[in-house]
């Protein structure tokens, strides 16, 4: 991507309101008295900040291995005969995210974007596997050297914002951040049948941190 993308950036516009507007209230009731009325805005800016927390991260992928493209917890493993998010018989590895979790997504592997297949849908919640049938998502289909890969950001019933900003043709080196859901969802990584799933069912992970598959 020509800019690199940035929680904190792509967040400003919900926590920066949030801290004028605990400082104008702190400054106008300082005189009466009343300056701690400002400590629950305070507190709620705060709280906004954290949804969009983005440190550095070191990504320890390994080159034909998948890594977790999103924080969260592994809710289903599967093989899936047919599907509109990939061509042909996959093994599907779905992801929630938590209101807790730090929501930026990031490439499971080295890959080019193919596709990009926005869908509208209705705001389940994401970690019923119902949600992945009718909630709003965006699928990226990746091309790797390994195969094709789709990775899929799902809304959820708190999170209604999906952010995307990558193009096709973009490269993406593994790790590599590619946008977000706004206050948590689910994200699905669709991979070739013969992909050997390193994880299990209930175990956390972590984005650009944690071997999901190996191809």
């Amino acid at each position: 991507m020509e800019r690199a993308f940035s929680g904190w950036r792509e967040g400003r516009r919900h926590y920066l309101p949030w801290f004028i507007i605990a400082a104008l209230t702190t400054g106008a009731l300082w005189p009466l008295g009343y300056a701690w009325l400002g400590i629950p805005v305070l507190l709620f800016a705060c709280g906004t900040l954290l949804f969009f927390r983005d440190f550095p991260r070191t990504v320890t992928g390994i080159s034909g291995e998948v890594i977790a493209p999103a924080d969260g917890t592994v809710v289903a493993i599967e093989e899936i005969e047919e599907t509109p998010h990939y061509d042909g018989r996959c093994l599907r590895i779905s992801i929630f995210m938590s209101v807790f979790n730090v929501h930026v997504n990031r490439a499971p592997c080295d890959c080019t974007v193919r596709d990009i297949r926005y869908a509208p849908g209705a705001y389940k919640n994401a970690i019923k596997e119902e949600a992945s049938r009718v909630n709003e998502s965006n699928a990226v289909w990746l091309d790797t050297q390994w195969g094709k890969v789709t990775v899929r950001q799902i809304s959820g019933a708190i999170a209604r914002h999906i952010v995307c900003p990558v193009k096709l043709g973009t490269a993406l080196k593994q790790g590599e951040k590619f946008g977000m859901i706004k206050f948590g969802s689910r994200v699905e990584v669709y991979l070739p049948t013969d992909t050997e799933a390193l994880v299990e069912l209930k175990q956390k992970t972590c984005a650009g941190i944690t071997r999901l598959a190996k191809f």
